[in-house]
């Protein structure tokens, strides 16, 4: 090959290379908990038609063995995740497991980095549609962005998100709505700080007995509807 054509080449391969990278780089965000999540189901495969529990680091710190004991609900969140994220590994967080039910919480992060309410619910709307294409009868459960002490300048975004998720849910028998966003509100309107830990943004052992009492009542609903 001439050398001046070479050189084109070698150009054009060092551009590609260069413009590849951030796509390489954002598909190993989630290597090591994804990595993880493979090893437990090999180690202990998750019996079908169960419940799991997907989403961001309030799904990920929920112990779910001590808040709901004998349940044997899988937990699959990981810190940090929006929406999209639960999307692009919807497979082996949820599809694989064929659970009955899915609880998710999601969409706080999303905010926080800039996605409208109007995205939220919209990947929303899109997770529970792939989820639903390969399990039609699945129950899934979404709970609600929360208030918090942190990112209280942007629960107005939150709260919009909330409103366009809960009618979605509205319109369809099998998503449902949990609302633990007003319960978590004082007399003063304002998020109550004993449900905080001392970020002001992840759950108390308070706030995670509050949020016990509220799904649990939705899980027990769920299961007298069978």
């Amino acid at each position: 090959m001439p050398r001046v054509l070479l050189s084109v080449s070698i150009a054009f391969a060092c551009l590609a290379t260069w413009n590849s990278a951030p796509a390489v780089f954002a598909q190993g965000k989630w290597d090591s908990a994804m990595q993880a999540f493979e090893k437990q189901d090999a180690e202990r495969p998750f019996p079908k038609q169960g419940t799991v529990f997907v989403g961001s680091s309030s799904i990920r710190l929920w112990n779910l063995e001590k808040s709901f004991p004998n349940s044997g609900y899988l937990n699959r969140g990981f810190g940090g995740s929006e929406i999209a994220d639960s999307i692009e590994f919807l497979d082996l967080l949820v599809l694989k497991h064929e659970p009955r039910v899915v609880v998710m919480y999601a969409g706080d992060n999303d905010i926080a980095k800039g996605k409208s309410p109007e995205e939220v619910a919209g990947d929303f709307e899109t997770f529970a549609s792939r989820l639903h294409a390969k399990l039609p009868h699945t129950k899934v459960y979404y709970i609600a962005i929360k208030p918090s002490l942190k990112r209280w300048n942007l629960f107005p975004q939150g709260s919009a998100a909330n409103e366009q998720i809960r009618k979605h849910c509205e319109s369809d028998p099998r998503l449902e709505f949990v609302d633990i966003a007003a319960p978590m509100l004082g007399d003063d309107g304002k998020p109550r700080p004993e449900l905080f830990v001392e970020d002001g943004l992840h759950l108390s052992p308070v706030g995670y007995e509050l949020w016990n009492s509220i799904v649990a009542r939705h899980l027990k609903n769920a299961h007298c509807r069978d």
